[in-house]
């Protein structure tokens, strides 16, 4: 069992930053593959990055790359989502999610599934405002 928590949202201007955190519990030591996802209102939820277990690997989504940063150090620390230049359209409610289980993903498409993700957390909500 793992538990996912994510922290760092919240309200910002257009053009600015916010770091979204995602700490996970339950199996010390290990580490996942991880990805972040996002629902904005009246939308369904919608793929934004993920990272391998080791960082080698990092996938974007389009309407996030160059934006966007995922990154992890180790398992002791939280996999992280950078989010610079922020837009209007950015604003949703985030979720980060882990896999765990199952054959380990080989390609982007695999990544951005989320039936591939077996815990999730809760979600922080972020707020660009124009």
């Amino acid at each position: 069992q793992v538990q996912l928590v994510e922290s760092g949202g919240g309200l910002v201007q257009a053009g600015g930053s916010l770091r979204l955190s995602c700490a996970a519990s339950g199996r010390p030591g290990s580490m996942f593959p991880v990805g972040w996802f996002r629902q904005a209102p009246g939308k369904e939820r919608e793929f934004v990055a993920a990272i391998t277990w080791n960082g080698g690997n990092t996938y974007y989504a389009d309407s996030v790359k160059g934006r966007f940063t995922i990154s992890r150090d180790n398992a002791k620390n939280p996999v992280y989502l950078q989010m610079n230049s922020l837009k209007p359209e950015d604003t949703a409610i985030y979720y980060c999610a882990a896999q765990l289980w199952g054959p380990s993903c080989s390609n982007s498409g695999c990544y951005e599934n989320q039936n591939h993700y077996d815990y999730w957390g809760q979600g922080t909500r972020v707020t660009v405002s124009s």
